[in-house]
């Protein structure tokens, strides 16, 4: 059994704690928050007896195994090293930091502790995802050439929402575009040449950004993001002699069909999913745990790092810089 203590008490968390019913293995003890009032309130609501009124508080608890972080980006970092220095496996919501610079720093900590971390990119452990890697391994789409994703949300002009505000890393970019940018690293690896082009939000964060990243020997992953408007959100993996075309919302438990070089239907997955697909990272991370590992070779933390570092050049070509980067 797993215990879990939860640094956070917004929206992802309650997602969080709500999927981990489904493990037979794990279990939520514990959460932290900034003030006894919050952490109250949710410790009520999951009926936890670990109700702590700091982060310090909740990396402290002996009750807790594992932590799972879960505040907006710019914590990430402090947050997870809390719970690094009081020596707690970590799952770090993604993007995994506010930069490549916080990322690397996260891992040395980690593995200067000899403690268990990896980034919460959820994505990677569903089922279907677990399913196109295995099809990869094959080698039924041949060379892979094109790699197509998207991630468009939308979310009400508010200037006081967390995702326009440049304080908490607002933006499209990292908090949907970190889904397509990861998805391509896991099939193509880290690419070689970023191109990126963005259309800004009042508050100054990306409200639109799209992205051509070009790979080893000629290999393409064409991605676009925005929080200004609903997209098909689907993607695909384009061989030579085959594609995988994955069904909205693509990122999510969800379908997909394989399709011939010459528009044959190949395969279909379509298995039935319980739950809203977040219990499967804490699968992972308590696989690693029983076994000793300290970070998932799934999710590896050089390759968070380099997501991280694609991303901050992206920043850097549309003139993303978030003020706690200007100090």
């Amino acid at each position: 059994m797993t215990r879990w203590g939860i640094v956070g008490t917004g929206g992802i968390a309650t997602k969080f704690a709500t999927d981990l019913r489904l493990l037979p293995d794990a279990e939520v003890v514990a959460v932290g928050s900034r003030s006894q009032v919050t952490a109250d309130a949710f410790a009520d609501r999951f009926e936890l007896t670990g109700r702590h009124p700091s982060y310090d508080a909740l990396v402290e608890d002996p009750d807790v195994d594992a932590v799972y972080v879960s505040t907006p980006h710019p914590g990430h970092f402090a947050a997870a090293s809390l719970a690094i220095q009081a020596g707690k496996a970590v799952l770090c919501e993604k993007p995994f930091t506010l930069n490549a610079t916080e990322a690397a720093g996260l891992v040395s900590a980690a593995r200067r502790r000899g403690v268990f971390l990896m980034e919460a990119m959820w994505t990677r452990f569903l089922p279907h995802v677990v399913r196109i890697r295995e099809l990869l391994a094959t080698g039924v789409l041949g060379d892979i050439r094109t790699v197509q994703a998207d991630h468009g949300q939308w979310f009400r002009h508010d200037v006081e929402h967390r995702l326009l505000n440049p304080s908490l890393g607002g933006g499209a970019l990292l908090d949907l575009g970190v889904y397509p940018v990861s998805f391509a690293s896991m099939v193509l690896g880290p690419p070689t040449r970023v191109t990126a082009v963005s259309s800004p939000a009042a508050t100054g964060v990306d409200a639109q950004t799209s992205m051509l990243l070009e790979h080893d020997e000629g290999r393409h992953a064409v991605l676009t993001t925005t929080l200004a408007a609903r997209s098909p959100n689907r993607a695909a993996i384009v061989g030579t002699d085959a594609r995988v075309e994955i069904d909205a919302t693509w990122y999510a438990p969800t379908t997909f069909t394989v399709v011939s070089r010459d528009g044959e239907v190949l395969g279909r997955y379509d298995e039935a999913h319980s739950g809203g697909g977040l219990r499967h990272q804490a699968a992972e991370v308590g696989r690693c745990l029983a076994e000793g590992q300290l970070e998932s070779p799934v999710m590896p933390l050089d390759e968070s790092v380099a997501v991280m570092s694609t991303l901050d050049e992206v920043r850097r070509q549309i003139g993303l810089v978030y003020p706690s980067e200007r100090r």
